[in-house]
């Protein structure tokens, strides 16, 4: 179940979204699409995140009224955790995503594009990280926007950027790009995944513009490398 973004306060420019159709269906249904990308396999990239060295003090939920036992792990480059999948679809409106697709629509998210607009849910993969608070803090790990990220589900793995920020207490949510990529199905009322995603985030590792997908899959494909490596 997905939560309220801290964006939603900025939610003024989801008027900016279509308006609603008498009778209009409010759910895109779509096919998921999933590859992988680059040449860095999945299989490798769980290996190295079988163990987990806690860098967060405490842990967190998959989704409110649920336990707690989601920890923020880590080594000398990436930090990394294992959680679901919720989809988000803040943003610039766009056709599958709108206040008529996604009930928790917010027009805005935490880090802008180059241009001052929000990012596009639906055509940018990223992800959400939890808000700076008690349990964990992103900005001390080297992690804010823009920050390179691999996202690995099954035998697939989706280079990201860090795009919006969450709850201070739940983990586990990502664009609706991302999760079309991973063949997940992508409808934010009732798609994404209830575990076996792991989430990779490198350290002083940004993409500026942060929409520039080009660079986020080459600096993921290399980052990815020498994470495995541990050079």
């Amino acid at each position: 179940m997905r939560v309220p973004s801290l964006t939603l306060a900025a939610a003024g420019m989801a008027l900016l979204a279509p308006a609603m159709l008498p009778g209009a269906d409010l759910r895109v249904h779509e096919e998921p699409v999933a590859w992988s990308e680059g040449t860095v396999r999945a299989a490798d990239l769980l290996a190295r995140t079988r163990t987990c060295v806690q860098v967060s003090r405490g842990r967190y939920r998959s989704d409110d009224g649920m336990p707690a036992n989601i920890p923020v792990c880590g080594t000398r480059d990436a930090v990394f955790w294992k959680a679901d999948l919720d989809i988000d679809c803040d943003g610039r409106p766009t056709a599958r995503c709108n206040r008529r697709t996604d009930p928790l629509f917010s027009g805005a998210t935490a880090f802008p594009q180059s241009d001052g607009r929000p990012l596009s849910a639906e055509s940018l993969p990223y992800i959400v990280v939890p808000a700076p608070s008690r349990i964990w803090n992103h900005r001390d790990h080297g992690v804010g926007g823009g920050s390179v990220a691999a996202v690995v589900y099954r035998d697939r793995v989706r280079y990201a950027v860090v795009g919006d920020v969450g709850p201070r207490r739940v983990i586990g949510e990502a664009s609706y790009a991302t999760a079309r990529g991973l063949g997940i199905v992508a409808d934010p009322r009732d798609g994404g995944t209830a575990k076996d995603v792991t989430y990779i985030v490198f350290r002083d590792a940004r993409i500026k513009p942060i929409e520039d997908r080009a660079a986020t899959v080459a600096t993921g494909e290399r980052l990815a490398r020498m994470f495995l490596t541990g050079k």
